[in-house]
């Protein structure tokens, strides 16, 4: 993982941009396992398998790949109790819970045309 240095430019944020932070941010974040452990955490605090229960098809590998990332971007936060074995804890940040009020839309709206975009692909395959 290649980290762009911070230059203070309004180009670092512009999406369109191949070379842009922002792009880079929203590459890592809009992914399904990202999104799938945004909207699973919710405002609860979970452990690792429990989040690996919530999320159903995900590796722990990918679980934990996604969890560092998420942590690393500030929308998660991970806790650590010193007991045997180590009892770790997630939670989503403030900036993690409004990402999810997104996801949360994103969830609703394919919801809503969920039928309409079956009809369109049996249309589209048949």
């Amino acid at each position: 993982m290649v980290t762009k240095q911070l230059t203070g430019s309004p180009d670092e944020a512009d999406l369109r941009r191949a070379d842009s932070l922002g792009r880079e941010i929203f590459s890592d974040v809009a992914n399904k396992w990202a999104l799938l452990i945004i909207e699973a955490l919710g405002e609860r605090t979970l452990r690792f398998s429990t989040l690996r229960d919530e999320v159903e098809g995900i590796s722990h590998k990918m679980l934990t790949q996604n969890l560092r990332m998420l942590e690393r971007y500030g929308l998660l936060e991970r806790t650590v109790y010193p007991t045997v074995p180590p009892r770790v804890e997630y939670t989503l940040t403030e900036p993690g819970q409004a990402l999810r009020a997104t996801i949360d839309g994103l969830c609703d709206w394919t919801h809503r045309y969920f039928a309409h975009i079956e009809a369109s692909r049996r249309r589209f395959d048949a």
